[in-house]
């Protein structure tokens, strides 16, 4: 295998040669490697040197970069399983030159996590998570992270293999990539929940191709009652720029307020908060302290988490401002103009125009006029 050598944070390691030429150059290799999630990476280990989990496992490991780095730049005991051989000779191999005490194992990842459990399981196939995330539900004594990647099915522009995958019914809104991440979490919910276990948000987010989530499991039936109070769904007007949230297992019919046509259930979906203010602080402090490539970025992206409001829509203002007809003020005037008004309003994390807030339509059409 012809193999080069790559560095991410503190870590170097080997992945096999790639051909640049082609639409998708992870796809060229025998075991896959994608540079395009380094920051999803960075985040990891950056909310690891946070939460110091005593065990991890990267339930398909490919290369093993992100166990290899785990290993190597927070220092906990680790876990790699593929079940390529070619990934695990590399893994080894990786591990080895580093001089990590690093567990590489091949197996079946749902037949790995149904006999053993970790501390910490993470999941980053490539493509969707839905196929594990019940096995990892149960082999996850304090932490759930899962990456998806199949982003079309989950904000409902592949709408048969959302609702397939997912067991929910997606809608190709404006707001789609909040769709999606709610989505995702609305799914982890109902396969964690039937184990009489709930979950808290820690920092979950949705950037470019993926989705991600880290997620604190809870135990007893009462936690997972409180998880399951935050499955609902979003009552959008297919008529207007209405929509609102109501939690429960089946959406009831109702009318648009504004317009009076019927308003379509997407759903179910996660309706909760997205992030732990609390994690998110201590990661701002700990970013300093850490080597990574993306580091900006993910302060940026931990700022506004921060502010973000725990709606589960958002506004986008430039579909606002061409529906009524006019040039819109910028959205950080529109924001301003909105909690002078008594208001919460917010940017989101995933887009630069998406705008949220609690403020009923008419009242942010109003302000976007000028009013």
């Amino acid at each position: 295998m012809d193999v080069v050598e790559v560095t991410e944070g503190r870590t170097r390691f080997l992945v096999p040669r790639q051909d640049p030429r082609l639409q998708f150059p992870p796809g060229s290799g025998p075991v896959f490697y994608n540079s395009r999630m380094e920051m999803n990476r960075d985040a990891t280990i950056l909310l690891l040197s946070v939460l110091r989990p005593e065990s991890y496992l990267d339930a398909m490991g490919a290369s093993g970069v992100r166990g290899l780095r785990v290993a190597h730049e927070v220092g906990i005991p680790v876990t790699i399983n593929d079940r390529s051989e070619t990934a695990v000779d590399l893994a080894r191999r990786n591990a080895d030159a580093l001089g990590l005490a690093v567990e590489v194992t091949r197996k079946d990842a749902n037949a790995l996590m149904s006999e053993r459990r970790f501390d910490t399981v993470d999941l980053d196939p490539f493509g969707t998570p839905a196929p594990f995330v019940d096995a990892a539900a149960r082999s996850a004594a304090r932490h759930l992270f899962v990456t998806a990647t199949d982003t079309a099915p989950l904000c409902g522009a592949h709408l048969k293999a959302g609702m397939r995958r997912y067991f929910s019914r997606p809608r190709n809104t404006e707001y789609h990539a909040e769709v999606g991440l709610r989505t995702l979490l609305g799914f982890v919910a109902r396969e964690v929940i039937k184990y009489d276990r709930g979950f808290e948000p820690l920092f979950c987010y949705a950037h470019e191709h993926f989705h991600r989530l880290h997620l604190r499991i809870r135990y007893g039936a009462a936690a997972a009652d409180r998880t399951l109070a935050r499955i609902g769904y979003v009552m959008q007007c297919g008529d207007c720029l209405y929509r609102s949230e109501r939690t429960g297992i089946l959406p009831e019919p109702a009318e648009c307020p504004i317009c009076g046509a019927d308003l379509v259930p997407v759903g179910p979906l996660w309706t909760g908060r997205i992030n732990d203010d609390a994690t998110l602080a201590a990661m701002q402090e700990a970013l300093p302290g850490i080597t990574a490539g993306t580091g900006t970025r993910i302060g940026r992206l931990l700022a506004t988490c921060r502010q973000e409001l725990d709606t589960s829509s958002h506004y986008d203002y430039h579909v606002v401002a061409k529906r009524l007809r006019l040039s819109p003020a910028g959205i950080e005037t529109v924001i301003g103009r909105l909690q002078a008004l008594g208001y919460r309003a917010s940017r989101a994390h995933y887009s630069g125009t998406a705008l949220k807030t609690d403020a009923p339509l008419p009242a942010l059409e109003e302000v976007i006029s000028g009013g």
